[in-house]
């Protein structure tokens, strides 16, 4: 018998928790905000790492995506050092 197992995320699909899905959920859209930051900016890595506090290597990690390296703290921590501000909406789930 074949599971087609259906998720809403693919965060759903490969934690085993709904919190931890949750989790890397806010800490990938944080991620991409801040390369997103980057990118616009066109700040260089060293730039990037000056500016948020952390070093060249760090945000090499940001921005290849390496989430696990990354805690909700850290990213809020660098969104702030760049001069970002993130507004928190909290909603009953679906």
């Amino acid at each position: 018998m074949t599971s087609t197992e259906r998720y809403t995320s693919v965060w759903d699909a490969l934690e085993e928790t709904p919190g931890a899905a949750e989790n890397m959920r806010i800490r990938s859209a944080l991620m991409q905000e801040l390369v997103a930051y980057i990118n616009r900016s066109g700040l260089t890595q060293a730039q990037a790492a000056r500016k948020f506090g952390v070093t060249q290597p760090r945000i090499s990690d940001l921005t290849r995506g390496k989430i696990d390296l990354f805690s909700i703290d850290a990213l809020v921590n660098m969104l702030t050092a760049a001069g970002l501000h993130l507004d928190l909406r909290v909603r009953e789930a679906s």
